[in-house]
Protein backbone atom coordinates (compact mmCIF):
# COMPACT_ATOMS: atom_id res chain seq x y z
CA UNK A 1 0.00 0.00 0.00
CA UNK A 2 1.24 3.46 -0.87
CA UNK A 3 0.96 5.87 2.07
CA UNK A 4 0.94 9.67 1.98
CA UNK A 5 2.57 11.45 4.92
CA UNK A 6 1.99 15.21 5.12
CA UNK A 7 2.49 18.18 7.41
CA UNK A 8 5.98 16.92 8.25
CA UNK A 9 8.56 19.26 9.78
CA UNK A 10 10.78 20.65 7.02
CA UNK A 11 13.84 19.50 8.96
CA UNK A 12 12.79 15.82 8.81
CA UNK A 13 15.17 13.41 7.07
CA UNK A 14 14.41 10.21 5.17
CA UNK A 15 16.10 8.22 7.93
CA UNK A 16 13.86 9.78 10.60
CA UNK A 17 10.78 9.03 8.49
CA UNK A 18 11.94 5.43 8.00
CA UNK A 19 12.44 5.00 11.76
CA UNK A 20 8.88 6.24 12.35
CA UNK A 21 7.34 3.58 10.09
CA UNK A 22 9.71 0.59 10.44
CA UNK A 23 8.23 -0.39 13.82
CA UNK A 24 4.92 -1.16 12.03
CA UNK A 25 6.39 -3.43 9.36
CA UNK A 26 8.41 -3.77 6.18
CA UNK A 27 9.02 -0.70 4.06
CA UNK A 28 9.27 -1.32 0.32
CA UNK A 29 10.26 2.23 -0.61
CA UNK A 30 10.34 5.69 0.88
CA UNK A 31 10.34 9.04 -0.90
CA UNK A 32 10.60 12.31 1.03
CA UNK A 33 9.75 15.04 -1.48
CA UNK A 34 12.43 17.73 -1.69
CA UNK A 35 12.79 21.03 -3.50
CA UNK A 36 14.88 20.40 -6.61
CA UNK A 37 16.91 23.58 -6.17
CA UNK A 38 17.50 23.83 -2.41
CA UNK A 39 17.25 20.14 -1.54
CA UNK A 40 15.08 21.00 1.50
CA UNK A 41 12.09 18.85 2.35
CA UNK A 42 8.72 20.12 1.12
CA UNK A 43 7.02 18.67 4.21
CA UNK A 44 5.50 15.54 2.69
CA UNK A 45 6.45 12.15 1.37
CA UNK A 46 5.31 8.70 0.32
CA UNK A 47 6.00 5.29 1.83
CA UNK A 48 5.21 1.98 0.21
CA UNK A 49 4.50 -0.88 2.60
CA UNK A 50 3.94 -4.24 0.85
CA UNK A 51 1.81 -5.70 3.66
CA UNK A 52 -1.59 -3.95 3.74
CA UNK A 53 -2.41 -4.90 7.34
CA UNK A 54 0.92 -3.45 8.53
CA UNK A 55 0.25 -0.31 6.47
CA UNK A 56 -3.21 0.05 8.03
CA UNK A 57 -1.70 -0.24 11.52
CA UNK A 58 0.84 2.47 10.70
CA UNK A 59 -1.85 4.79 9.33
CA UNK A 60 -4.11 4.32 12.36
CA UNK A 61 -1.25 4.77 14.83
CA UNK A 62 0.45 7.77 13.21
CA UNK A 63 -2.35 9.86 11.66
CA UNK A 64 -2.94 13.12 13.58
CA UNK A 65 0.01 12.56 15.92
CA UNK A 66 2.18 15.49 16.94
CA UNK A 67 5.73 15.67 15.59
CA UNK A 68 7.92 18.66 16.46
CA UNK A 69 4.85 20.79 17.10
CA UNK A 70 3.02 19.78 13.91
CA UNK A 71 0.04 17.45 13.57
CA UNK A 72 1.01 15.08 10.79
CA UNK A 73 -1.41 13.60 8.27
CA UNK A 74 -1.04 9.93 7.34
CA UNK A 75 -3.40 8.16 4.92
CA UNK A 76 -3.55 5.89 1.92
CA UNK A 77 -2.20 7.76 -1.09
CA UNK A 78 -4.61 8.40 -3.93
CA UNK A 79 -3.74 7.31 -7.44
CA UNK A 80 -2.17 10.06 -9.49
CA UNK A 81 -4.64 11.45 -11.98
CA UNK A 82 -3.67 11.63 -15.63
CA UNK A 83 -3.25 15.18 -16.85
CA UNK A 84 -5.55 16.37 -19.61
CA UNK A 85 -3.25 19.30 -20.30
CA UNK A 86 -1.96 19.42 -23.85
CA UNK A 87 0.86 21.54 -25.13
CA UNK A 88 0.03 24.02 -27.85
CA UNK A 89 1.61 23.29 -31.16
CA UNK A 90 2.93 26.26 -33.06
Amino acid sequence: MNIYVGQLPYSMTEEELREMFIEYGEIGSLNLIKDKFSGQSKGFGFIDMPNNSEADKAIKALNKTMLNGREIKVNQAEERKKSTFRKKRY
